[in-house]
């Protein structure tokens, strides 16, 4: 099957040469999805526990678009820009996943795009 994007849940381009979810197989790839508000363009209000309630909703928002739930997510990938904010985003975590949990992977990093805190991709089956 040759690769698909999922349509833009946006109105404007990605800030990148990237599609918010490709298919090329019964797996889809979801791209980094940041807490930029999409009404505003602004990153969500306040701190990483903000920002990653945003980011898990444009999560959401492009599975969607594509067809697809929470509960087809197999495995998270979260970036964080100080790994201080992990305990805060796994709160939040929690609210938009239930058990089983996808697997997931926590890292820090120097710096996300926008100057967020928090960055999710996934890997949804």
């Amino acid at each position: 099957m040759p690769r698909q994007a999922v349509p833009n849940t946006r109105d404007e381009a990605p800030p990148g040469p990237f599609s918010p979810a490709v298919t090329g197989s019964p797996t889809l790839f979801v791209s980094g999805q940041v807490g930029q508000d999409p009404e505003t363009d602004e990153l969500a209000a306040g701190d990483a526990a903000a920002q990653a309630r945003q980011a898990l909703a444009n999560l959401h928002a492009v599975l969607s678009a594509a067809g697809k739930t929470e509960a087809d997510v197999i495995r998270v990938g979260v970036y964080l820009a100080d790994m201080a904010d992990y305990a805060a985003v796994n709160a939040v975590y929690a609210e938009f996943f239930s058990a089983p949990y996808p697997a997931r992977t926590a890292i820090a990093v120097a710096a996300l795009p926008l100057g967020a805190l928090v960055e999710v991709d996934a890997v949804v089956g």
